[in-house]
């Protein structure tokens, strides 16, 4: 089988499946941005993007979305042609709607089948956009943009042979009519890779602190340390778990950008603006901001953490939670639709109203109080993402079986 794989910072969510398919010896080739930092392992072309210049006044503002996703489109198009005038001829193409990348692709080789990863369905009501009000309502014009977002993907879905969302949540955040089009796998945990280890030893900071499990360790991981993966609460509920658990430690993962949302305002960072609201009331020598982190690194860390704590919006459910409860951690997260379909309070983890950072800390402190309580809890993390979300045993089996199934036209 002739696989391209589409993804603007690939591998992306196709890093295990596409591996396989080159282990099983099949011809998988990868179009990407050429300003993608990450090492190629396939064959890969690269397609050029520069945001287009948009007149100033847009005589449509609410289009810009959308022309920056066509023009995405038409660079990878060019890649693709560069391909074909190879004579590489796909017969599966596997690409994120996201961001037009694959809009364009069927016009290429019409006679490939396509796969569409549909991760997130913008909603003005009952997601992401209206949930925390600390950042203000949306106004009537907000909304409409955020309406506009999803032409690209419903287009690109349209001409999709087949969808697949990672959760059942983000599936049905969809409109009702596109569902049946989508499937839900998971991407998968590689639960032989990523296990508790009891020896684990990790040393934190330029004083080389070191730690254990068993250690009272609270940890917090974010791509970018921003208020859609609630930094802010959880900055907010550390005075109180410093004040009751004084030798507790706090490692931070996460950079300073912005994955998600709004930009910070004046130029200033999330991380910053957070952390200087309750400096003052912190012991800075035991909350450790580790930036972002080699995997190895990231995995020591959830292995000694004695209360991993977990908060989103209602959106994109994060791979590290799923790999903190394959890890054995005692998960800390909000009561949100994403986690809620994973976590289910008092078996395999805690959760916790996203604003109340007074159950957060309470919570935390309990969990550092008596360890030994949450232990079954922990072993029963582990046997969800083992049962549910093991990369080997169900999420890659599955997406071959779907790969296959599209493949031949069995949709």
């Amino acid at each position: 089988m002739r696989i391209l794989f589409v993804h603007q910072n690939f591998p992306g969510q196709w890093v295990h499946i596409a591996r396989h398919y080159q282990r099983e010896g099949h011809e998988v080739v990868a179009i990407r941005d050429q300003a993608n930092p990450k090492k190629d392992f396939l064959p890969t072309a690269a397609y050029g993007f520069t945001v287009p210049e948009m007149p100033k006044p847009h005589p449509v503002p609410l289009a810009n979305h959308f022309e920056e996703r066509v023009a995405r489109a038409e660079a990878t198009a060019v890649a693709a042609l560069e391909l074909k005038k190879r004579g590489f001829e796909p017969d599966l193409i596997a690409g994120h709607g996201g961001w037009g990348e694959s809009l364009l692709l069927k016009e290429i080789w019409p006679k490939a089948r396509s796969i569409l990863y549909a991760e997130f369905c913008y909603r003005t009501q009952g997601a992401d956009t209206d949930f925390d009000p600390e950042f203000g309502i949306p106004s009537l014009r907000s909304r409409l943009n955020t309406a506009t977002k999803n032409a690209v993907m419903f287009t690109a879905l349209a001409y999709a042979d087949r969808g697949l969302a990672p959760t059942y949540w983000q599936r049905d955040g969809f409109p009702e009519h596109m569902r049946a089009h989508i499937e839900v796998i998971h991407d998968g945990i590689d639960t032989t890779f990523i296990k508790p280890e009891k020896d684990c030893v990790i040393s934190i900071g330029a004083d080389r602190l070191i730690f254990r499990p068993g250690d009272e360790v609270v940890t917090f991981v974010s791509r970018n340390l921003e208020p859609y993966r609630g930094y802010h609460i959880f900055m907010r509920a550390l005075k109180k778990i410093q004040k009751m658990r004084p030798k507790a430690h706090v490692i931070i993962i996460g950079a300073d950008g912005v994955s998600y949302g709004r930009n910070a305002p004046n130029g200033r960072t999330w991380k910053e603006i957070f952390l200087k609201e309750v400096e003052a009331d912190l012991d800075m020598s035991r909350v450790h901001f580790v930036g972002r982190v080699p995997y190895a690194t990231y995995l020591s860390i959830l292995q000694v953490s004695a209360a991993h704590v977990y908060l989103t919006y209602p959106f994109v459910l994060s791979w590290s939670m799923l790999e903190s409860m394959a890890a054995g951690c005692l998960v800390i997260g909000s009561r949100t639709p994403p986690v809620e379909e994973v976590i289910e309070h008092g078996k395999n983890g805690l959760l916790v109203d996203f604003f109340d950072t007074e159950e957060l800390a309470d919570t935390v402190i309990m969990a550092l109080r008596k360890p030994g309580k949450y232990n079954p809890m922990r072993r029963k993390a582990r046997d969800t993402i083992v049962q549910k979300y093991d990369l080997n045993s169900i999420c890659l089996p599955k997406m071959c079986d779907l790969f296959e199934r599209v493949a031949a036209g069995k949709t």
